[in-house]
């Protein structure tokens, strides 16, 4: 089998929710509408949005939040239907699976650890960080790439709880997910033709560029529908493998 590769998108496709961001605000009662709009207008770059929601949630009437209690408030993320035995299926073929994502880390994290390799952790480009290794892979490293947004922990307060820092952590920028695709390429040595990416908006549009195979998943909008090769309307992943192996050759499950 030819070198591989499969990109997903997280919000709305690996996790079955409007947003991993949006299910914080939820959890915390707020709303991020204010600086939403700002982005939409064009008054607002990324990094300052995410700048500006991480201000947000200390305005919850939960706060101060701390890092520890955010990743408590993201524990029973809803997930999409088949989703581990999807990627579990396409790691037991020997295919690269990568997570491309703007949304929170803790998920994509938490995702990523649920297949652990037998090699022990060390910091990588597209690893986990040593703390969700240390929590969930028994100090081993993931088998998957994982590139998301979020927040990163400042020091620790008296009380034992880290802050979190205000300038937030920005890997992903909403329409350069082409860049990471292409990189991973690169690195991996692997073919646009032997990629795959599934995801859900216009965000999506730079890794189905790169991608020999381009699977809009539950559309969000329309704009990436002409740089789509398939569109799936079911909400189950396992849908998506199927057309995956199809498209490929390789063995269903």
């Amino acid at each position: 089998m030819n070198n591989h590769l499969v990109c997903f998108d997280m919000d709305r496709v690996l996790v079955d929710h409007l947003s991993t961001w949006q299910f914080v605000y939820d959890q915390l009662g707020i709303s991020n509408d204010e600086s939403f709009a700002l982005y939409n207008q064009g008054l607002l770059n990324e990094w300052d949005w995410i700048k500006l929601d991480l201000a947000l949630i200390q305005t919850s009437p939960s706060a101060p939040v701390h890092d520890q209690e955010l990743r408590g408030l993201m524990e029973g993320m809803p997930m999409m239907k088949g989703w581990h035995s999807t990627i579990q299926h396409l790691l037991n073929l020997g295919i690269h699976v990568a997570i491309v994502s703007g949304g929170l880390q803790k998920t994509a994290r938490d995702i990523a650890a649920s297949f652990p390799s037998e090699k022990p952790w060390v910091k990588r480009w597209g690893g986990i960080n040593r703390q969700t290794s240390e929590e969930r892979c028994d100090g081993n490293d993931t088998l998957l790439h994982v590139f998301t947004n979020g927040w990163l922990m400042g020091r620790k307060k008296d009380n034992g709880l880290n802050e979190i820092q205000h300038f937030g952590r920005y890997q992903v920028e909403m329409n350069g997910k082409g860049a990471i695709v292409q990189m991973l390429q690169r690195r991996l040595g692997v073919l646009p033709e032997h990629t795959a990416s599934i995801g859900d908006s216009a965000g999506d549009i730079g890794m189905f560029k790169n991608s020999g195979c381009a699977v809009l998943f539950n559309p969000w909008d329309e704009k990436p529908l002409p740089y789509a090769h398939h569109v799936v309307h079911e909400k189950d992943l396992g849908v998506v493998l199927e057309l995956l192996c199809e498209r490929f050759g390789w063995p269903k499950p």
